[in-house]
């Protein structure tokens, strides 16, 4: 199994450090939820997964219950999920995902965001199958064998266990066996730290410290826009 998960880290920004923009992120997600499958979470398996990555950031419980119940509301906004896709300068490949009330008004801000910073916004298709779409979930590793971890998940689609930078457990599944990783985790009593979904570059791309700045610069612009979600790239 894949045990390599990080692709080059930037000291030079904090990404998503601003906590007004994670519970920005997360509410998106909870209204996204709660529109496709109702305010139950014991019923609603994405809404449940946006409550445990909600915990992870430390977003309040009063918080997400005001999440819920706003989507729930007259007055609730009506998210739509959209990709984009180009390239960042020296040939990184940029995935974009976003949740807009006006795609005519994110699909401009993105396009500025990648012409800003010497990158190139591309057509649907055209960078998207560099990466695979993937299941991670991040674990707590006390207490936790890694080895017996990876035996007793292969069942439920494990493809790849690992550690990222702190030293908590990663696992990947594929993007159809999400919902089977969930439920083995729930069965075992394990609380992801976050779940979520993600886009896993094939291929990656090196380069030097300057280079790798203006492409982080792309990607940390990109990230603070109100209207994104998660920003992909395949710098390693």
């Amino acid at each position: 199994m894949g045990r390599i998960f990080e692709v080059r880290k930037s000291t030079m920004f904090a990404r998503w450090d601003k906590m007004a923009k994670q519970f920005s992120r997360i509410g998106k997600e909870i209204a996204m939820a709660v529109k496709n499958s109702g305010p139950d979470p014991d019923n609603n398996p994405a809404l449940r997964r946006c409550i445990v990555n909600a915990k992870g950031v430390n977003m309040p419980k009063d918080r997400i219950d005001a999440a819920i119940k706003r989507a729930m509301g007259k007055d609730k906004t009506d998210y739509e999920e959209v990709v984009y896709e180009g390239y960042a300068p020296h040939g990184v490949a940029i995935v974009v995902d976003t949740a807009t009330d006006n795609s005519t008004r994110t699909v401009a801000n993105v396009r500025m965001h990648f012409n800003k910073m010497g990158g190139s916004l591309g057509n649907s298709g055209s960078v998207g199958f560099l990466f695979t779409r993937m299941g991670e979930f991040k674990i707590n590793n006390e207490g936790m064998n890694m080895e017996d971890l990876e035996l007793e998940l292969i069942d439920a689609g494990l493809e790849e266990i690992g550690e990222d930078s702190e030293g908590n457990i990663i696992l990947r599944t594929a993007f159809s066996d999400f919902g089977n990783m969930s439920k083995a985790l729930e069965e075992k009593n394990i609380t992801p730290i976050s779940s979520e979904l993600k886009r896993i570059p094939s291929t990656t791309v090196e380069l030097n410290e300057e280079q790798a700045k203006e492409v982080l610069e792309l990607v940390d612009r990109l990230e603070q826009d109100d209207d994104v979600q998660q920003v992909f790239h395949n710098l390693r």
